[in-house]
């Protein structure tokens, strides 16, 4: 926001990662959270969720200190949803059962599911309390201790919630916060005696988590990583204001730091440069300000490392291909890092449409037909999302049916994002495993069959 130190942290080492594993390992063998009644256990999360609503003014103001998000996000999305996700989560615990299975009839067959155990979560800066939510809230509804590693760049929220579960009533030792660099991270992934680790964060701390995992006790590693999502405008879109829009806000909402920011736009070439045109209208209300003023749609680089790296793509776009509009650093006399909104039209192998920058920053690609776009949006090493608006209903089925992506839109583009009941998630280099919905308790758990002869 201005430069200045917002706060000091602790930075966890070894000792500290080693006594917060022993503690949950010791409250997850004492069944101190996974042996309690189920509805005592809905009951101790819907409290907790209840008391982020009620601190959500604080909560949001950590948030956008923090990050530099806009306050006017952090109040009505970041802290509401979070508290919904421990809401829903909560409701799933004495409603998800196991199986009776068909067998032999002198058998009896069941499928159950039971808690993994030790569960490291290790989430990113750009939604710390969502995010965080998101791997701790399905985790714990499962009955498993979590030990929960934020962001270095964003710690707060999760240490404040962390208070507040205890207010709650969750058990000592069933959540725990180490905050800290990418040591107490790598020390979570490589603990013998961590079952699982969920990540959100670079496809390059995917690998090496994944490498800690298999080097110590294979422990269960699930990934939620980067994305290039394409946004398909075909020439029959029916309705270009709303698609233009739609473009502008899925690239720079939350500044683009958003895993399935609408960061390639590809478009027709009969329509491109009219279609163009609306989208840099549409991104003049993204103009950068103080993210503590409630009519503030952009806010401010998370920190000066994001700010240079956002600026360098900036640089090779300029070489690369047209700037259309934007392309500078703004309000610097704030001693804050922010950026304009800025697009470039480029080639579909240009770097800034081939690489996860994750700013502000919307790269425009022309296609002459559908196959075209379909091929451009697949030619990537990600696939977390996409998007693809036609007036033919035919037509766009089918193109959903080819992205190679976790999510796909129909003309929209971020709508339901906010809804638990779809399973969040990527193909190829943008990870495996799903967040949200019922499907996340799948990573969360074993499925033990017991066979009973009667």
């Amino acid at each position: 926001i201005d430069g200045r130190v917002l706060a000091q942290v602790a930075d966890c080492g070894a000792d500290d990662v080693d006594a917060a594993v022993a503690a949950a390992r010791r409250a997850f063998d004492a069944q101190a959270w996974a042996g309690m009644n189920p509805r005592a256990r809905k009951a101790v999360l819907q409290r907790w969720a209840a008391l982020m609503r009620e601190h959500r003014d604080e909560l949001a103001l950590l948030e956008t200190l923090d990050t530099g998000k806009p306050i006017a996000d952090t109040t009505a999305i970041d802290i509401p949803a979070a508290a919904h996700c421990v809401d829903w989560y909560a409701e799933a615990i004495d409603k998800v059962g196991g199986e009776v299975v068909p067998a032999d009839r002198h058998l009896v067959g069941l499928v159950t599911r039971e808690p993994i155990g030790v569960v490291a979560a290790v989430v990113p800066w750009n939604f710390p309390l969502l995010m965080a939510a998101w791997k701790f809230a399905p985790a714990l509804a499962a009955g498993n201790s979590v030990v929960l590693k934020p962001s270095e760049k964003s710690p707060l929220t999760a240490l404040r919630v962390a208070q507040l579960a205890c207010e709650a009533g969750v058990p000592p030792g069933v959540f725990s916060v180490v905050p800290g660099g990418a040591e107490p991270g790598r020390l979570l992934a490589q603990h013998r005696d961590v079952d699982c680790i969920a990540f959100t964060g670079s496809a390059r701390t995917g690998q090496q988590i994944m490498a800690c995992a298999a080097q110590s006790n294979l422990k269960r590693v699930w990934l939620e990583l980067g994305g290039k999502s394409p946004n398909i405008v075909l020439p029959d879109c029916p309705d270009l204001d709303r698609a233009a829009q739609a473009a502008a806000d899925a690239i720079f909402f939350n500044m683009g730091e958003v895993c399935t920011a609408g960061s390639r736009l590809l478009v027709h070439r009969d329509i491109k440069d009219a279609f163009v045109d609306k989208v840099v209208a549409a991104s003049r209300r993204f103009a950068p300000g103080h993210p503590l003023d409630p009519a503030v749609a952009m806010g401010a680089i998370v920190d000066r490392v994001q700010l240079e790296r956002v600026l360098r793509y900036i640089g090779i776009g300029r070489e690369e291909g047209r700037l259309v509009t934007g392309g500078a650093r703004v309000r610097e006399e704030t001693g804050g890092f922010y950026v304009e909104p800025t697009v470039f039209d480029v080639d579909a192998q240009a770097t800034l449409a081939r690489e996860e920058i994750f700013g502000p920053v919307l790269s425009v690609i022309a296609f002459d037909d559908v196959d075209a776009a379909v091929r451009i949006a697949n030619d990537t090493e990600y696939g977390l999302a996409a998007a693809v608006w036609s007036a033919d209903q035919a037509t766009a089925h089918t193109v959903a049916r080819r992205l190679r992506a976790g999510t796909v839109w129909v003309n929209c583009y971020g709508d339901g994002s906010d809804d638990m009941n779809f399973p969040f998630g990527g193909y190829k280099q943008s990870g495996n495993g799903r967040d949200k919905s019922l499907h996340a308790l799948d990573k969360y758990t074993e499925l033990k069959s017991t066979i009973v002869r009667l």
